[in-house]
């Protein structure tokens, strides 16, 4: 799994790299909150350790941000601050958990492996994606924005759950191809641009906010950021 640790501090970050690497994650460093907002929204992180006091953008705002945004990676918040009011405001916009600083390696492993644990059995239960206002009943394979029913092909609402499953991730068209057409050659060349354009008519068109979302030189997201 891929864990972003957004940390300012370099000997915590140093620390944080050096003994999660050994415990065989794969680990991405962001030294403040911009960098780290960037990095949540196109990569592809498995749970988020962020520090609380960040420059340029606060803990707290980028969790708040992220869940704004329809993402649901899990947020591991880590902070000096051990206060109720800090931790309940940290839970309250949208982190999962809570370690105060200095802590043992051995309790943040615990708690990173309930977290992957949580969101396994949460990815288990659930029945419905949503992102923003667009709804992917699972159980039914019916989706609706803002209420409204879209009628979808199989393919196109198989290309919807996968871009739904992962809000923010970037889709290559091989990525794409590989999983909605079981293939990593186009067989018309085209295919993928052609059923993202009709997502795009059946999805965005009439709504103020476009979800559907192209990253020249990269595929194709799904989110409510702005552009």
């Amino acid at each position: 799994m891929n864990i972003l640790v957004v940390e300012d501090d370099p000997r915590v970050a140093d620390f944080l790299l050096r003994g999660l690497k050994a415990e065989g994650y794969s680990v991405e460093l962001a030294r403040n909150g911009p960098d780290g907002l960037t990095l949540a929204r196109t990569g592809d992180p498995g749970l988020l350790l962020l520090d609380l006091m960040l420059p340029g953008l606060s803990g707290l705002e980028l969790c708040q941000t992220l869940r704004s945004e329809g993402r649901h990676v899990p947020v591991l918040m880590l902070s000096a601050l051990s206060n109720t009011e800090d931790k309940v405001n940290g839970l309250r916009l949208g982190a999962d958990d809570y370690l105060t600083k200095p802590f043992a390696f051995e309790e943040l492993l615990a708690r990173i492996e309930a977290l992957m644990r949580r969101g396994r059995e949460q990815r288990q239960r659930a029945s419905t994606l949503q992102v923003a206002d667009l709804v992917l009943d699972l159980e039914r394979m019916q989706a609706s924005r803002a209420g409204q029913p879209i009628a979808l092909t199989a393919k196109e609402l198989a290309f919807l759950e996968l871009l739904m499953s992962a809000p923010g991730r970037v889709y290559s068209r091989e990525r794409i191809l590989s999983n909605v057409w079981g293939t990593n050659e186009d067989p018309l060349t085209n295919v993928v641009d052609v059923y993202v354009r009709r997502l795009r008519a059946k999805i965005d068109e009439g709504h103020a906010i476009s979800l559907l979302k192209t990253v020249r030189g990269f595929g194709y997201r799904l989110d409510a950021a702005a552009e």
